[in-house]
């Protein structure tokens, strides 16, 4: 077995421990294989991969595309991040729930978080390098966020003072989001 996979709270949203394989050179692991994690029950098609590099406090999210739902595949490659996915389908048994979980270079771990989830993270290290891997192609014009402090979801964010971009600052809170601009649960 390359990695271990673990059920979150949030049914959908998987923790990656893939297996490290370390010597005095350094390490060798396979970030992604098709085959092993299709095996493990995470049977999607990647069609993008994005890299974001960000400084300490920045929070990126929360960021969901409607009409082309990405699932991502989230891991990091330098620093630490407290990556957050909050389920948004409407009539889903865990709307509104969020989950979070710390990603970094030296713990190896990833994240699934799927179709119909908004996503974020949290930067704790001086700096990061985040990659994901995307189930669908970023659509301008289809993109889409929830305010990262909106208090009803009450993440327990690492900051509380968080540099944010300005579309970022001004996202609404979940309640406050038309019902048609939000994804549909189907169990």
């Amino acid at each position: 077995m390359a990695f271990k996979t673990t059920e979150t709270v949030l049914p959908g949203v998987l923790l990656i421990e893939p297996q490290v394989f370390g010597d005095n050179r350094g390490f060798f692991l396979e970030t992604f294989n098709w085959k092993r994690y299709a095996d493990a029950g995470l049977d999607r098609t990647f069609v993008q991969d994005n890299h974001s590099h960000s400084c300490r406090a920045v929070v990126r999210g929360l960021h969901y595309q409607l009409n082309h739902p990405q699932g991502k595949l989230v891991f990091v490659v330098t620093g630490e991040i407290f990556d957050v996915a909050v389920d948004i389908r409407q009539g889903s048994p865990t709307f509104g729930r969020w989950i979070g979980e710390y990603l970094s270079a030296e713990n190896h771990r990833q994240i699934f978080v799927p179709e119909g989830f908004a996503h974020g993270f949290c930067v704790i290290s001086d700096e990061a390098d985040v990659f994901y891997k995307c189930t669908d192609l970023y659509v301008p014009g289809d993109d889409y966020g929830i305010l990262w402090s909106d208090e009803t979801i009450a993440i327990d964010w690492p900051t509380k003072q968080p540099t944010l971009s300005e579309k970022d600052s001004q996202n609404p809170r979940l309640a406050d989001i038309d019902a048609e601009k939000l994804p549909v649960y189907q169990s």
